[in-house]
């Protein structure tokens, strides 16, 4: 069983997302990120569902920096664990020019 906990934060975009598209017709996006604020720069995944998974695909790629909104769930994969988060808003953010 998993916990879920609503979270947001600025991120880093470690790699260019990967996209697939589920068997019904469903686009799912993937991709690694680090959280720059925190001690240790946490890295987890983002997983983006339909529409905002397209547009996360088209416009976001590595070195980007968003501002996030979604459920950030542990899983438990054999001896670590894993973290991701179910985005739900996604907002660009530029650094000072």
């Amino acid at each position: 069983m998993a916990d879920t906990n609503y979270i947001s934060g600025i991120v880093k975009i470690l790699e260019n997302p990967r996209q697939k598209i589920l068997n019904n017709n469903i686009p799912v996006t993937e991709v690694r990120v680090q959280f720059p604020q925190f001690r240790g720069n946490k890295i987890i995944t983002l997983v983006f569902w339909g529409k905002l998974a397209n547009e996360a695909a088209q416009y976001y790629q590595t070195n980007d920096y968003i501002l996030i909104e979604g459920y950030l769930r542990i899983v438990n994969k054999q001896a670590f664990k894993k973290m991701e988060v179910t985005v739900l808003k996604v907002f660009p953010f530029v650094l000072g020019t």
